[in-house]
């Protein structure tokens, strides 16, 4: 893309990686399913007990607020990744991902600097004005999020130069693209955590983490060179590739171990059977035909076409099982 002019916007799209927020919307979106579920959203008093913010427009601030701070995050912790990747040499010509802004100069290091600062300071406003609206009913005054916002913050820095090369990469997605955005944007919503949260987050991470799997899968060969131990240089190409499989079983199951509490529940309704058939099958049926070309490709930058069909089979399942926590 030698038509790019340097620090354009379209620069600054391209540098945003806008394909990647599939990762940040997916916690939010079950996250706001789930608190739909009991009573958020609407005017009702919660099914477990009523929320001191009880009016459906407060809880959809709220929502939009954890929405926008883990996008706006996403894209800093990308331009993070272009900015220190260039500096640390490790955009080198023979590449096979997506080309990255500061190496094909298309934004200059400072530029990069100050879109970084300027990414950091919105995602803070977003994440302050949530705080103010619910801070006062939580325990510690919403000193709590603060403190999560800070550690999400440090994550996006500390993630491209440190814990990217020790290897640590799968469990820290299931933590900060699980965990983090599910739980607390459902007790932001709620004031509580409940097991059926907690199932929903490690859902959401450990399918969020066929995205690095077939990212390591594909640099394999770079990473080694440039010292990353992923789990697929420590453990061979096989690995990863059958480890991207286990990640849609394991999806699969997990998500039939929600219907099943959703069944036997507080908030138990009937369910249309084609719904959870939709849900049983979809997912895992566009998963293995992924996977099937992902092995068939093997290796070079044709792998890039499975990045972009993990995220929409990722999201696929998402839309559904949202659709199943509210509507069944």
């Amino acid at each position: 893309m030698s038509d790019v002019r340097t620090n354009s916007l379209r620069a600054w799209v391209l540098a945003a990686r806008p394909k990647t927020l599939t990762g940040a919307v997916i916690p939010v979106l079950l996250a706001g399913a789930l608190a739909f579920r009991v009573g958020a959203f609407r005017q009702t008093d919660m099914l477990d007990g009523a929320l001191p913010f009880s009016t459906p427009a407060v809880h959809l601030v709220l929502w939009v607020c954890c929405l926008l701070f883990a996008c706006i995050m996403q894209i800093a912790a990308n331009l993070i990744n272009d900015l220190f990747d260039y500096q640390r040499g490790s955009d080198r010509s023979d590449r096979l991902g997506p080309e990255r802004a500061c190496a094909q100069g298309w934004i200059s290091p400072r530029a990069m600097k100050a879109g970084i600062a300027v990414s950091v300071v919105l995602a803070s406003i977003v994440g302050l004005t949530a705080v103010i609206i619910s801070g006062k009913y939580m325990p510690f005054r919403g000193c709590e999020y603060i403190a999560l916002g800070v550690i999400c913050i440090s994550f996006a820095f500390l993630y491209t130069t440190r814990f990217s090369y020790l290897g640590w990469g799968d469990a820290l997605v299931v933590v900060f693209f699980g965990f983090v955005p599910v739980c607390g944007t459902y007790y932001m919503q709620t004031l509580s955590i409940t097991p059926l949260s907690i199932l929903l987050s490690l859902i959401s991470g450990i399918a969020i983490d066929a995205l690095l799997v077939i990212n390591n899968y594909r640099d394999r060969n770079e990473d080694r060179i440039s010292g990353k131990r992923t789990i697929v240089v420590r453990f061979g190409e096989r690995f990863g590739l059958y480890f991207y499989l286990a990640i849609g079983i394991v999806v699969t199951l997990l998500s039939a171990v929600v219907w099943v509490m959703l069944k036997t529940g507080s908030t138990a309704r009937e369910q249309s059977p084609s719904v959870y058939l939709a849900t049983w099958f979809v997912y895992p049926l566009l998963h293995f035909l992924t996977w099937r070309r992902m092995r068939r490709i093997h290796e070079g930058r044709a792998l890039n076409a499975i990045l972009g069909e993990t995220s929409r089979n990722m999201f696929i399942m998402a839309l559904i099982m949202s659709a199943v926590i509210m509507l069944d």
